[in-house]
């Protein structure tokens, strides 16, 4: 966003500026400004209509049968996409088949936003696809974003400040792309509100510009107008945000969506115009043959390998597209091996917080963070994400999120909350790190410089790559890629790319109000039937009519997996059936976003969850012990603490995760009382001991009457009774470490003093945090300036690697 600067640093000149150009935007904004849909009059024919009701997608195995037949029996069409027909059985189908054979078009890497948006493309133009995915689909960063579709507020301030125009068009190139985004997936995507707390007067009318260049940029393209309000009117639209200081804000519009599930209605989309997917099946090797017409050998073939059964067979096509994100070198260099590298790996940490921290119709931008980059707080599916962070990383597949990151962004929050909302480290519910990759582009004078959006690149041997960009231009950046292909491998389709109004599957017969429909056919309780019609869309219908009986007179239909969130068994079902679920990290982490919600939920649901899917897919015992051990790993990567090492038969005789869960108990006491920091534990912890005489780890009756004989005070039984009774809540009749942190607490947080605090001279606990950190708390709150710096020190991040605000 628009960098603060101090106010000492502006004249009253600058200030008559900035509000006359204030008016000057409005006014443009005025004129310029109409409501504005996709192009129903277009020429161009939508190859698809809704599917029926009848429609399914072929199964995995008929997609395989395909695949290992390099695409001989799909049928192209004059119009739409092509027809894929049942496969017959050829003996010694080889690389030496008939070169007469109508093999795939393009072998599509990557099954993420990029990859299933090309495939999408390829398939609508009559193009016979193929696109395959090592893990799953959105398996990697396109399920780990921030959640929004924008164009960019940074680059925008960038493109003004630096005369950049550039970065200008890339902004009008993205505003343009997010209506096309809400439009073509309605369910999956709404508007957003977002906030610009102000905290200097001359801040208003600043932001108030940029944000209303921001709409005059968008043009007919624009949601809604941004406005400023007050410090009244910016407390009651969000209550939690610190008081102190406040002057306003200015409120502007960008778009939200659900990531994961916009991926597999891309693919689905795919399948339904003719496109062959897998997910779980990788590329191993990639085979040249000498091409005449371009005078070196080029790709005509990949061996694929089926990751579910480890089979391995040889796919041909006429070029290869290779869109899997920051795995780009890996494939680049089964290509060429001595190829340079031109990712540049960054790490994004986002965490998951309960929906008491925000509003839940706005977000909220900090647009001036300690080094420069911006930070989200956004509403997200019921809970509140804040992030993102930047810093190197290596390349994997699960990267677990940096303590040190999640501190960041809790210290961050922490400067613009209400001091009434302790951020505590235990509040985070979840936490994930997704790769941005960034690029180079090896073709440029200056390789080490980062291309600003998107690259292509297509090597000597005929691999073309597309790597870069960002959510919100996928479609933008999928039509570029194929007609690149089109030219790179001489393919004939049957027309220009259509993605810009074909509607993404689950959106046709989609409204506001097709949830009450739900509820009233099948007795869906309301929080689940409104989940089900954004996530689902119209095929919400499909997923209802597998919901079972409830045995209640209400909700009649659609059992939970856990009470907390909306999401119901019927969901793992569908998602076998009809959204190529293979494991049981498929479905809570892609299919529902429970894994991105609460990891410990996650745990708990996990036995149901691989119960029914044993079901839908034939899983033994041995198979469904391996997917359980499979997914807890997974979450490790999602914020689920180290020490849980737990079994399938543990959790689902249990039914919950408790404390006792987690063999390393002093840790525990962290992650569930994580107001205070490691060195304030152990100082409690000392202080327990002290006062636990006869060292049972209980603070009895007898322990206070020698704290008070020590202390000089007349102890009786009656006074030590009457002491104990005060803060034993549980009536325990003693005080374990447990109570004594929640005393503890209260003391530090709200100063409940009372004689049981001051026999066990807890007064000394709230100096801990009194230093230098200006009671901070969590991990890092006394890290050494040479390792962390002052806030106004730390390094400062340049918009490039800021993601434009995403």
């Amino acid at each position: 966003m628009f960098t603060s600067r101090p106010v000492f640093g502006y004249s009253r000149r600058a200030v008559i500026i900035t509000a006359a150009s204030t008016v000057a935007l409005t006014s443009t904004y005025v004129y310029l400004s109409s409501p504005a849909r996709l192009d129903s009059s277009s020429s161009t024919p939508v190859t698809k209509r809704r599917p029926g009701p009848l429609w399914s997608p072929p199964s995995r195995s008929q997609m395989l049968a395909h695949l290992k037949t390099s695409g001989i029996y799909i049928q192209r069409t004059s119009e739409g996409g092509p027809e894929p027909g049942p496969v017959l059985s050829r003996e010694g189908d080889d690389l030496d088949a008939s070169s007469s054979d109508d093999v795939f078009d393009l072998l599509i890497v990557g099954g993420g936003a990029t990859g299933a948006g090309t495939a999408l493309d390829a398939a609508s133009r009559g193009l016979k696809v193929a696109c395959v995915e090592r893990d799953d689909f959105a398996s990697g960063t396109s399920s780990k974003s921030t959640k929004l579709v924008h164009g960019g507020v940074r680059y925008l301030q960038k493109a003004v400040m630096e005369l950049d125009y550039e970065q200008w068009k890339l902004v009008k190139e993205a505003l343009r792309e997010r209506r096309i985004f809400l439009e073509t997936a309605p369910h999956l995507s709404s508007m957003l509100p977002i906030l610009l707390p102000i905290y200097t007067w001359w801040q208003l009318p600043y932001y108030y510009a940029g944000c209303k260049l921001y709409d005059i940029l968008a043009g007919k393209e624009n949601m809604e107008s941004a406005y400023w309000m007050g410090k009244g009117k910016a407390l009651e639209a969000f209550p939690m945000l610190k008081k102190d200081g406040l002057v306003g804000g200015v409120v502007y519009y960008d778009g939200q969506h659900n990531d994961s599930r916009m991926n597999i209605s891309l693919i689905m989309t795919a399948v339904q115009h003719g496109a062959i997917v897998a997910n779980h099946t990788e590329v191993t090797r990639l085979h040249k043959k000498y091409d005449p017409s371009k005078g070196c050998e080029r790709i005509y073939a990949a061996t694929l390998k089926d990751n579910m059964t480890n089979e391995e067979f040889i796919v041909k096509c006429r070029g290869v597209i290779n869109a899997t994100g920051p795995f780009s070198d890996g494939l680049r260099k089964l290509d060429e091996p001595t190829t340079q590298e031109i990712v540049a790996p960054s790490a994004g940490v986002h965490i998951t917080l309960p929906n008491y921290y925000g509003p839940k119709t706005m977000g909220l931008l900090d647009p001036a963070t300690s080094d420069g980059r911006v930070i989200f707080f956004l509403p997200w599916q019921g809970n509140v994400i804040a992030g993102t962070t930047d810093s190197p990383t290596p390349v994997s597949q699960n990267p677990v999120p940096a303590e040190k990151d999640i501190q960041w962004i809790l210290d961050e929050v922490r400067n613009y909350l209400s001091p009434d909302v302790k951020v505590r480290r235990g509040d985070v519910l979840s936490a994930w790190s997704g790769i941005r990759p960034l690029v180079r582009d090896p073709a440029a004078k200056n390789t080490q410089s980062l291309v600003r959006n998107h690259m292509i690149n297509v090597s000597k041997s005929g691999l073309l790559t597309i790597a870069g960009g960002k959510w919100t231009t996928y479609r933008a950046m999928a039509e570029e890629t194929v007609d690149q292909a089109i030219k790179e491998f001489d393919l004939k389709p049957n027309g220009p790319s259509q993605t810009d109004h074909i509607k993404l599957l689950g959106a046709h017969a989609w409204s506001k109000t097709m949830y009450i429909k739900l509820i009233q056919q099948f007795g869906l309780e309301t929080e689940v039937a409104k989940h089900l019609a954004e996530s689902y869309g119209d095929r919400a219908w499909d997923v209802a009519s597998m919901a079972d009986p409830t045995g209640y007179s209400w909700p009649v239909h659609g059992i939970r997996i856990s009470p907390l969130y909306p999401y119901i068994e019927a969901e793992a079902r569908y998602a076998c059936r009809k959204e190529y679920a293979l494991t049981a990290v498929d479905f809570i982490a892609r299919r529902t976003r429970l894994s991105f919600l609460n990891v410990r939920v996650s745990l708990e649901c996990l036995p149901r969850i691989v119960d029914i899917m044993s079901e839908e897919l034939g899983w033994d015992t041995k198979r469904k012990e391996k997917e359980f051990d499979n997914a807890q790993e997974f979450l490790r990567s999602m914020g689920l603490p180290e020490g849980a090492k737990l079994k399938l038969s543990e959790v689902a005789r249990s039914k919950s995760i408790g404390p006792i869960s987690i063999p390393q108990r002093e840790d525990q006491q962290l992650f569930e009382r994580a107001q205070f920091s490691p060195a304030e534990v152990s100082h409690l912890k000392t202080q327990f001991h002290q006062l636990d005489f006869d060292n049972d780890s209980r603070i009895t009756r007898a322990d206070l009457l020698k704290a008070m004989t020590q202390m000089g005070y007349d102890a009786s039984a009656e006074t030590a009774d009457n002491i104990l009774r005060e803060v034993d809540f549980g009536r325990k009749g003693a005080i374990e470490f447990q109570d004594y942190l929640d005393i503890a607490a209260g003391l530090k947080e709200l100063h409940l003093e009372n004689a049981f605090t001051h026999l066990a001279r807890m007064d000394s606990s709230r100096q801990i945090s009194s230093g230098n950190d200006n009671g901070a708390i969590g991990k890092h709150a006394k890290d050494s300036q040479e390792e962390n710096g002052e806030r106004g020190s730390r390094r400062k991040i340049p918009v490039e690697r800021s993601g434009g605000g995403t």
